[in-house]
């Protein structure tokens, strides 16, 4: 009985992490379903929205690495605390429609209150919960969970934004639901950390409860340590992985712009769509993560990256000139793969042999690398609208994103090899 309440406690102590990870972001990232009322409500150009979110990449990854190192220093469960109350505060003053310059701010604020205080522990929380061999379905249930909370809150927040906008055209209208949409967010980002602050236990209270050694209970963060971080090559490979398969999945925030401007979509129906393809995410991430348990995680990461650039390409080629039935069809089936991939590729931290009193930092070093394309893309992605217009962009982006695809296959076959090598020796 007290091994049956233990693993109670886990997956209780999990699925808060989880609500966590899946309320923190979808404010942030509003412009997957509301970008072209984003751009009409604020008044300003895609061009500006894309400088925002270099703006915003840039906090991120300067927040990655230390975000470990605070991970490893201080509690879990006050750092989670703190992010979901600040990031609340920037979507209250993000609701009052204030200027440019000062949205810019509010991406900063997120940015250090969604990474710095928030990525590295809530990823060392899920990788001191999973036993080994449950690794791979706990990284996907996190991104699939993830992913479920936040299709959840979509569905809710487009049902909003369609009841009070209707058939309707009108800027204020239109502004009243966008604003109505952001205030839930925040709101609902109060009411986790309350969760959190209640529910999550700190870190050694956790690492009793999970049954993990005493030998590494006594273990902590030293920096002599690091060393054998940066001379570990399956680090890199792993940081190659995430930096290839991320600018793969990071299409998926395109797809609503390239619905309304490529195939001539209403906003509504755009938002419906969007839906679907985040309910994707639970469906992808967990189906990906059982799927990496049962017949490897290279082999399901491989297959899911191939996946995605296919579809990728199709959607460029194919565009409007076939049925919007079976368009929709491919974005879907291409968001089932993307989430599969973000399901997987962090499943693969437990083969990097990396000692768990360093697990905070490796998660932030690793995520200092692999999510640079934070930093590039919005930017990337501007010279090659500028270039093609916006029709024309769309498909280029697509494309190189597919090229950028297959180059991920290719570091997980290494990284594979080198891991069946390793336990070979």
């Amino acid at each position: 009985m007290s091994g049956i309440a233990s693993n109670m406690r886990r997956y209780m102590q999990f699925l808060l992490v989880v609500l966590a990870a899946g309320s923190i972001y979808p404010i942030i990232y509003l412009k997957q379903t509301y970008q072209e009322t984003i751009l009409e409500v604020f008044g300003m150009s895609l061009n500006e929205l894309n400088i925002i979110y270099s703006v915003l990449g840039i906090v991120f990854v300067i927040g990655y690495f230390p975000s470990g190192i605070l991970s490893d220093k201080f509690s879990a469960k006050k750092l989670l605390t703190v992010s979901l109350f600040f990031t609340a505060l920037g979507g209250f003053y993000f609701a009052q429609v204030p200027k440019y310059e000062h949205v810019i701010i509010i991406f900063c604020i997120w940015g250090i209150f969604s990474v710095f205080t928030f990525w590295g522990a809530h990823m060392k929380l899920v990788k001191l919960l999973a036993k080994p061999e449950e690794e791979g379905r706990f990284f996907g249930i996190l991104d699939g969970g993830r992913g479920l909370v936040e299709a959840v809150l979509n569905v809710i927040s487009v049902a909003i934004f369609a009841v009070i906008v209707g058939s309707s055209t009108d800027f204020e209208i239109k502004k009243s639901a966008l604003v109505t949409v952001i205030y839930m967010y925040s709101i609902i980002l109060l009411v986790v950390s309350v969760l959190v602050a209640l529910f999550v236990e700190d870190d050694k209270k956790l690492i009793k409860s999970t049954s993990i050694t005493k030998e590494n209970d006594k273990q902590k963060f030293q920096w002599r340590d690091i060393g054998g971080l940066f001379t570990n090559k399956l680090v890199f490979i792993l940081a190659g992985i995430i930096f290839m398969g991320y600018i793969v999945t990071w299409t998926s925030y395109y797809f609503g712009g390239f619905l309304q401007t490529n195939i001539k979509v209403s906003a509504v129906m755009t938002g419906i769509i969007m839906s679907v393809v985040l309910w994707m995410r639970p469906v992808g991430g967990i189906l990906g993560g059982f799927l990496a348990d049962k017949i490897g995680k290279t082999t399901t990461l491989a297959c899911s990256i191939t996946g995605a650039s296919i579809c990728l390409v199709l959607m460029a080629i194919l565009g409007p000139t076939i049925g919007n039935n079976i368009f929709f069809t491919i974005v879907i089936a291409n968001a089932l793969f993307i989430y599969a991939i973000r399901g997987t590729y962090w499943s693969l931290l437990g083969d990097c042999n990396i000692n768990k009193n360093i697990t905070g930092i490796s998660v932030g070093f690793i995520s200092l690398l692999g999510y640079l394309p934070d930093i590039g893309l919005p930017i990337f992605i501007n010279i090659l609208f500028n270039k093609f217009g916006g029709n024309g962009g769309y498909n280029a982006y697509f494309i190189s994103s597919a090229i950028i695809g297959v180059i991920g296959v290719v570091l997980v076959i290494v990284f594979g090899k080198i891991v069946k090598a390793n336990k070979v020796a």
